[in-house]
C-alpha cells in the first residue's frame, strides 16, 4: 500500500501554485537563512516559529521591490493619468501567501522552506510547513466589512490591470476589534495588529505632511487665511500591491498622526512641560483605532478629525506628484492646473472622504489663486462618488457646530458650494421650495447638520452604485431629486472580487481541477468559466468537484472540532451565515428556521432528516444592542440544539468567533449552502455572495443587491430565490407591516416565538430575550416574519436536492461557470472606461533582471 502523502507534497502537485524551478528555490533559500540570521537576537540561538515567518516575510518582500521600483520609474516617464482611491477603510487580511500567489513563487517558496535546515550546525532539515508560517501572520483588520474588503480587492484588480492606481487611507493602530464570545455573549479586545512588527510596510519620513485643525479664518486683501491652527503630522507607510504576474506593484500609503515636535509647548512657558508632552497623544489619537460601526453614523469628533486627516494628507500628496513628473524629481515642472483632471482622478469610497471636494476647492481657491468657477470645474471632473448604503441611519450628517469648530474655512466652502448649488436649483425650479430643502447640502433643524452624500453628489461627476438593483433605488430613491436634474451623472458598477485571493489562494483544489480544463488564464479573464458548461454532463468533472468540495469539508470540520470542540458530521449540508450582524442582513431568520428544523427533528425523531451543520459568524458593533442580543440568541439556541441526544448529528449550530479575512478563507470553499436573506432593497451589493458562487456553494437568497444579477447569470433554476421583492416590500409598507397576523396564522412560527419567549433557551432567564420578541412583533423594519414562510419552504426545497448528489453538483458548477461577471477585474475595467476615462492595460514591465526599456503586452510586442 502506498504511503499516504504529507500536505507539502500535497501542495506540490498543484500546478496554480508555480513552478518550483532549482534556480528560484536555491535563491530563496539562500535569502531566507540570510533574513533568519538578522532576525535573530544576539542572546538567543534557537528560532521560533514567528522568526521563520519574519524571514520569509522579508525574502518575499526582497522579490516585490525592485518589481515596485521599476513600476514607479515606469509611471514617472509615462506619466499616465493616475487613479487615486480614498477609502476610510482596506480590509486587506493576510499579504504573505497573496504576495506568493501573484509573483507566481509559491511552490517554490514552499520547496525552499521545507529543505532549510536548523541553525547553527546546519544539518538537520527542519521541513517547515508553509500552511504554519502563513497562520503566524496577524490579519490587516483596517476595515469593518464588505466596503474595507472591496477596497483591498480593487486594489489587487487595478494592479492586475496594469492601472496606475494608489490606495489612500490610515493606518489604524487598532483595527476591527478580535471578538471573544463568553458565556454566549460578545466581548471586544483590542485589535494589536502592529505588535510584532509589520514586514510589508515601508515607513516614509520624507514624505511627510502638516495636516491643519481648529483655528479661524480672516478676510484679507490677498483672499480668505486660515489661522491659528492646530497642526498635526501625517507620516505615510507604503505598502506594495503586486499585479497578478505582471511585474506591476502599486501602493497603498496610509496615513499614521503624529504631533510636531512644538505641539502644545506654549504650555511649558507656564511651566507644565510634562503635560504638553502627554498631550501629544491627543494629535496621535487621530490614527489610533478604527471605528467599530457598519452602517451606522455616529457623529464623533475624532472620526470627522479622521476623515479630514487622510483626505488632507492626501490631496498635498497628489498635488505634489502632479506637479512633478519625471523620476526623482521633486522640483514642480506643471504649473498650470489645466490638465490636472485629465491627470487625477479620485475616486471616494463611500462618503467618509467627501471632504475631498471642499478641501480640493480650499487648495485651488486659496493656495493656488484659481478663481472660483474655474476650481469647480476641476474639482467635479476629478471627483467621483461611490454610494454603498440606502439605510438612512447610516448617512453621514455632521453636525454644523462641530464642522464650524474643527474646519472653519471648510464650512464657508460648503456654504458657497450650497449657495450656487440652490440658486441652480432655484432656477430650474422656481418656486419649489421643498425641492430646495430636500436638495440642500445643509439640513434644517436643532442641530443645522451637512448632508455629506448631497455633498458628494453635487461635487462629482459620476455617482454610481454597486449593484444594478441598489443604482436604480438610488435613482429612483435615495438621490431621486439629483437624478432629476442630472441623470447623465448616475451609473452602476456591479461590485466584484478577486479571484487571485478568492479562488487561487483560498480554494487551491478548485482552482486546480478547473486549470485542468481551461488552463490558467481564466485567473485574469474569470468569464472564460463559462466554457465549465461544456462539462457539466462530464461525470469525471462532477466527482472531482465533489470530491474538492468534500476534502474542503472535511479541513474545515477538523478546524471547528479543534476550536470548538463540537464534532461535525461531514455529510452534513454546510449551511453557513457570515457577515457583519445586523437586523438588515436577517442572522433572525436564519435563527427561526434553525429553531424550526430542531422543532420537527424533536416532533418526528425517527423520521430520516437531511443533515445540517449550519454556522452563523459575524461581528456586532459594540454599541449596537439588538446585534449582541442576536448573537447572544444564536448562541443559547446551540448550546440547546448540541446538547440534546435526540436530535444528535442531524443538527449542529456553531457561531464562528472573530469572523475576519483569515477565516472566510477557509470557511467559504467548504459551504455548500450560502445564507444571503437580507430584506430585498437593503444590501447594496453584497461581496460575500460572490465568494461563495465561486467556491462551489448554492445561494439561498432574496431578491436584493447582487443576487439577483448572480441568479440572472447562473439561471434562477440554479437558485434558491424566496421571499419578497423590492416591490412587495413597498406595497407592505403602504398597507401596514403587521407581524401578529403571520404569528397568529403560522403554527410552526408561533411555536418558535413562544419557545424564545418563554425562556426555553434561556432557562436561567426567562426574560432575556424579550427585547428581541418586542422588535420582532411590534417594530422590525426588516419584517422577517413576512418571510418566515417563504424561507421554510426553500429551505425544504435545498433538503431535497442535497439527497441527489449528483444534481447538486451540476448546479454547483452552473453556478461556479457563471460566476466570471463578479471578478473585480470586470468592475474595475468598468469604472476605468466610464469614470475615469483610462484604458487597463496588458503591458508586462520588464522584472529587475531584464533590461529596463523591454516593457512589452501579452504579444510580446
Amino acid at each position: 500500500m502506498s504511503t499516504p502523502l504529507t500536505d507539502h507534497e500535497k501542495r506540490k502537485q498543484i500546478s496554480v501554485r508555480g513552478i518550483a524551478g532549482l534556480g528560484d528555490v536555491a535563491e530563496i533559500k539562500k535569502t531566507f537563512n540570510r533574513h533568519l540570521h538578522f532576525t535573530l537576537v544576539k542572546d538567543r540561538n534557537v528560532s521560533t516559529s514567528r522568526d521563520y515567518y519574519f524571514a520569509l516575510a522579508h525574502t518575499v518582500r526582497d522579490h516585490l521591490v525592485g518589481r515596485w521600483i521599476r513600476t514607479q520609474q515606469y509611471y514617472y516617464e509615462k506619466d499616465p493619468k493616475r487613479i487615486h482611491y480614498l477609502s476610510l477603510e482596506f480590509y486587506m487580511g493576510r499579504t504573505l501567501q497573496n504576495t506568493m500567489i501573484n509573483l507566481g513563487l509559491q511552490n517554490a517558496c514552499d520547496e525552499a522552506i521545507y529543505q532549510v535546515k536548523a541553525a547553527p550546525v546546519l544539518i538537520v532539515q527542519l521541513g517547515l510547513d508553509l500552511e504554519e508560517l502563513e497562520e503566524i501572520e496577524e490579519d490587516a483588520g483596517l476595515g469593518n466589512g464588505g466596503l474595507g474588503r472591496l477596497a483591498a480587492c480593487f486594489l489587487d484588480s487595478m494592479a492586475t490591470l496594469g492601472l496606475a492606481a494608489y490606495g489612500y487611507g490610515i493606518r489604524y493602530e487598532f483595527g476591527i476589534f478580535n471578538q471573544k464570545i463568553s458565556n454566549g455573549w460578545q466581548v471586544e479586545e483590542a485589535d494589536d495588529w502592529l505588535r510584532y512588527g509589520n514586514p510589508w510596510e515601508k515607513a516614509r519620513p520624507e514624505y511627510m505632511l502638516p495636516v491643519h485643525f481648529y483655528g479661524h479664518v480672516e478676510h484679507t486683501a490677498e483672499g480668505p487665511k486660515w489661522v491659528h491652527t492646530q497642526v498635526v503630522l501625517a507620516m505615510p507607510y507604503d505598502t506594495p500591491v503586486p499585479g497578478y504576474k505582471n511585474n506591476t506593484v502599486n501602493t497603498m500609503r496610509l496615513w499614521s498622526a503624529k504631533a510636531p515636535n512644538d505641539f502644545n509647548l506654549q504650555e511649558f512657558n507656564v511651566g507644565d512641560y510634562i503635560q504638553a508632552v502627554l498631550d501629544r497623544n491627543l494629535a496621535e489619537n487621530i490614527s489610533r483605532v478604527l471605528y467599530p460601526n457598519d452602517n451606522f453614523f455616529e457623529g464623533k469628533e475624532l472620526r470627522l478629525k479622521q476623515e479630514y486627516f487622510v483626505v488632507a494628507a492626501t490631496l498635498q500628496d497628489i498635488i505634489r506628484r502632479f506637479k512633478s513628473s519625471k523620476f526623482g524629481c521633486r522640483d514642480p515642472v506643471r504649473t498650470s492646473f489645466e490638465t490636472f483632471p485629465e491627470k487625477v482622478a479620485i475616486q471616494l469610497n463611500d462618503t467618509h472622504p467627501a471632504l475631498a471636494i471642499p478641501e480640493l476647492m480650499r487648495i485651488l481657491v486659496d493656495v493656488e489663486k484659481l478663481d472660483w468657477n474655474k476650481a469647480w470645474e476641476l474639482t467635479t471632473k476629478t471627483c467621483a462618488y461611490t454610494n454603498h448604503t440606502v439605510l438612512p441611519e447610516a448617512l453621514e450628517r455632521w453636525p454644523v457646530h462641530m464642522f464650524e469648530k474643527l474646519l472653519p474655512r471648510h464650512l464657508e466652502i460648503v456654504y458657497e458650494i450650497n449657495q450656487r448649488h440652490m440658486d441652480r436649483i432655484k432656477s430650474l425650479f422656481p418656486g419649489d421650495n421643498d425641492r430646495l430643502r430636500r436638495m440642500s447640502l445643509i439640513e434644517e433643524g436643532e442641530p443645522k447638520r451637512i448632508n455629506m452624500a448631497h455633498l458628494c453628489v453635487v461635487g462629482s461627476h459620476a455617482v454610481n452604485g454597486v449593484a444594478r438593483i441598489h443604482s436604480e433605488i438610488v435613482k429612483n430613491s435615495v438621490f431621486k431629486d439629483f437624478y432629476e436634474v442630472e441623470p447623465e451623472k448616475f451609473q452602476n458598477k456591479t461590485n466584484g472580487i478577486t479571484p487571485r485571493r478568492w479562488l487561487l489562494l483560498c480554494n487551491p483544489g478548485l482552482a486546480d481541477i478547473i486549470a485542468e480544463k481551461l488552463g490558467e488564464e481564466f485567473m485574469t479573464d474569470l468569464f472564460q468559466l463559462k466554457k465549465l458548461l461544456d462539462f457539466i454532463d462530464d461525470d469525471a468533472f462532477i466527482r472531482d468537484v465533489a470530491n474538492v468540495k468534500q476534502e474542503n469539508k472535511l479541513k474545515f470540520g477538523a478546524y471547528l472540532e479543534k476550536e470548538y470542540n463540537v464534532k461535525i458530521n461531514p455529510e452534513s449540508i454546510f449551511d453557513i451565515q457570515v457577515k457583519r450582524i445586523h437586523e438588515y442582513k436577517r442572522q433572525l431568520l436564519n435563527c427561526l428556521h434553525i429553531i424550526t428544523y430542531y422543532n420537527r427533528i424533536k416532533k418526528d425523531p425517527n423520521k430520516s432528516f437531511v443533515p445540517r451543520t449550519i454556522m452563523i459568524g459575524g461581528k456586532a458593533a459594540p454599541g449596537y444592542h439588538m446585534a449582541k442580543m442576536i448573537i447572544k440568541l444564536i448562541t443559547s439556541v446551540g448550546q440547546v440544539v448540541n446538547n440534546d441526544p435526540v436530535v444528535g448529528d442531524k443538527l449542529k449550530v456553531i457561531f464562528l468567533e472573530n469572523y475576519r479575512v483569515s477565516l472566510a478563507e477557509k470557511v467559504i470553499p467548504a459551504c455548500d449552502l450560502s445564507e444571503q436573506i437580507s430584506t430585498a432593497g437593503t444590501e447594496a451589493s453584497g461581496t460575500g455572495n460572490m465568494k461563495f458562487m465561486l467556491n462551489g456553494a448554492l445561494t439561498i437568497g432574496t431578491m436584493d443587491g447582487a443576487n439577483v444579477e448572480m441568479a440572472e447569470e447562473a439561471g434562477e433554476d440554479n437558485f434558491f430565490i424566496f421571499g419578497m421583492r423590492v416591490e412587495d416590500v413597498e406595497s407592505l409598507d403602504k398597507k401596514g407591516y403587521n407581524a401578529k397576523e403571520y404569528y397568529e396564522r403560522i403554527p410552526e412560527l408561533r411555536q418558535v416565538i413562544d419557545q424564545i419567549r418563554s425562556g426555553f433557551f434561556s432557562p436561567k432567564e426567562p426574560e432575556l430575550f424579550k427585547d428581541v420578541i418586542d422588535m420582532l412583533m411590534y417594530h422590525d423594519r426588516f419584517k422577517v416574519f413576512a418571510d418566515y414562510e417563504a424561507y421554510i419552504s426553500c429551505q425544504d426545497q435545498v433538503n431535497e436536492l442535497y439527497k441527489n448528489p449528483k444534481e447538486w453538483t451540476k448546479k454547483v458548477i452552473r453556478n461556479i461557470a457563471a460566476s466570471g461577471k463578479f471578478s473585480s477585474d470586470r468592475t474595475i475595467t468598468e469604472y476605468a472606461r466610464e469614470i475615469w476615462g483610462v484604458e487597463p492595460s496588458d503591458v508586462k514591465i520588464p522584472p529587475p533582471n531584464e533590461p529596463h526599456r523591454m516593457a512589452r503586452n501579452k504579444s510580446g510586442i
